[in-house]
């Protein structure tokens, strides 16, 4: 039967040798499968042997099983790289991003946002860009801060793009995966799909659309998390109900309900002594672990996701895809980006989780232009896009949706233009790589302890010491170990004449 194998072994190093995903194995045997030699040993001359067509059905079906296998692993292989590379800086921005929610005030925020000047949108694309990192939490922030009277433009254009797109944690993840080049154009690009989103609702959203769809957000009388204000149904087993100042809370998740301060609104807090204050960064660590709570499995997903696809999928139907047009052409640049925000559309990926499927795209021939418009849509999956029907009804819901993928192909066409003019599109091989891996490794052996304490002070006081005294003898006896391998050191060395 090994003999039997040799397609199999030979199309694997064949396709190792070109590059290509250990996928395409399954085609080459399936169309190059042989039969194996022994069959026709036993099969006298003249004879045919019964069971030819059997043993070489089964040996194609071997291979093709195999082949699958062999991509599963690769492809796990792949989202765990992106996964190291990206670790330390996905700890990091949460934990700013976390701390900046807890001393920024959400009505001081609201003050600055206030109308549809310029001036409201440049502080709209600030705070957002300080803010969430989460889709879902960036959406309801948005809608607290419409309904609280910030205009338009200004929170559902500015503030909500730059909340999910200009965050720091994202720019991270960007500059690791996919160089330099590619978070320099996601800032650019991000500040020309804000001025879209505000010329879109300052030019052609009426005044009365808007001030209807602030009224159905006012008066939206559903059962939501008192933390995020996504719904929280009762009825769900998943949501968490508690009471609180003698009224009942809901809550979506384990993180929220952790995260959920009663004294919302806190004033903001930039010096002095508040600024140390334990509690405050206990409630800043409780927000980092509600982001992690919201995000990690979409994350995952993600990373998964574009693993799965740089090892499964061949180059030729990414190319039958995204290959409308000559090379060069304006018709491929143009079908690219439309083509990238249609994607962006269908993953149900966060901001974050897109990055690894927008590196396959890029590693594929999708372009510059059309990565960056898959990037950008991220605020245009269908969950989302449910969000805004049931916040400000199906008209601005339409409004949105049309505002924010005109603006992620217009950001992505001009990016495109504007970098490839400056000859600042990097070839393909150059993609990543932008911290060492010898500092990769530090900084995620360093996050480590930082994200375990986060969690451990984000706990409730109960559990932190429930588990506090079951860990306290473990690491006591660590601690007594330790010391008694020393001292057995420093006996041997004393023996040996040093001390």
């Amino acid at each position: 039967m090994l003999s039997a194998l040799h397609p199999i072994i030979d199309a694997s190093d064949l396709a190792l040798a070109q590059g290509r995903p250990l996928a395409s194995l399954a085609l080459t045997v399936i169309e190059h499968g042989r039969r194996p030699p022994f069959v026709g040993r036993l099969a006298g001359p003249g004879m045919v042997a019964p069971n030819d067509g059997g043993l070489d059905l089964a040996a194609r079906l071997v291979g093709l099983l195999g082949a699958f296998l062999l991509a599963l692993v690769d492809g796990t292989i792949i989202a765990f790289k992106m996964g190291w590379e990206t670790w330390w800086a996905l700890v990091f921005g949460f934990t700013l991003s976390g701390a900046i929610q807890e001393f920024l005030s959400e009505d001081r925020i609201t003050d600055y946002l206030g109308d549809d000047s310029w001036r409201a949108v440049a502080y709209g694309s600030f705070f957002g860009a300080s803010s969430s990192s989460c889709s879902f939490s960036a959406v309801s922030m948005t809608r607290s801060l419409f309904t609280k009277g910030a205009s338009a433009a200004a929170s559902l254009g500015a503030f909500q793009f730059a909340s999910t797109d200009l965050v720091l944690e994202l720019a991270l993840v960007v500059l690791l995966l996919l160089g330099w080049q590619f978070a320099l154009a996601e800032i650019v690009g991000g500040l020309v799909a804000i001025v879209v989103l505000a010329i879109v609702y300052r030019r052609f959203v009426p005044e009365a659309w808007i001030e209807r769809a602030r009224e159905h957000a006012r008066t939206l009388e559903e059962t939501e998390c008192a933390t995020c204000g996504m719904r929280a149904d009762p009825a769900d087993e998943d949501t968490i109900v508690r009471e609180v100042d003698g009224e009942r809370r809901y809550f979506c998740c384990e993180g929220c309900r952790g995260a959920y301060d009663p004294a919302t609104d806190r004033e903001a807090v930039t010096a002095g002594p508040e600024l140390f204050s334990g509690d405050r960064w206990r409630a800043a660590a409780a927000n980092t672990i509600r982001e992690w709570d919201m995000l990690w499995r979409d994350i995952l997903l993600g990373f998964l996701i574009a693993g799965l696809l740089a090892a499964l999928v061949p180059n030729a139907w990414w190319t039958a895809v995204f290959g409308v047009g000559a090379e060069g052409s304006a018709v491929r640049l143009v079908s690219n980006v439309v083509l990238g925000a249609v994607v962006g559309v269908v993953t149900f990926l966060c901001s974050v989780g897109n990055i690894p499927f927008g590196v396959v795209l890029w590693q594929n021939g999708v372009s510059f232009g059309g990565v960056l418009a898959f990037i950008f849509a991220d605020l245009l999956i269908l969950p989302l896009v449910q969000a805004y029907r049931r916040y400000y009804g199906i008209r601005m819901a339409a409004v949105i949706f049309v505002a924010f993928f005109l603006a992620a192909v217009t950001a992505g066409l001009a990016v495109h233009l504007l970098f490839g003019g400056l000859g600042l599109i990097p070839p393909v091989s150059a993609a990543g790589g932008t911290v060492p891996g010898t500092y990769t490794a530090v900084l995620n052996v360093v996050t480590i302890p930082v994200l375990a304490v986060q969690v451990y002070v984000a706990l409730e006081p109960d559990r932190r010491v429930r588990i506090g005294n079951r860990l306290a003898p473990h690491v006591a006896g660590v601690i007594y170990y330790a010391y008694k391998t020393l001292e057995r050191i420093a006996y041997a060395l004393e023996d040996r004449g040093l001390k």
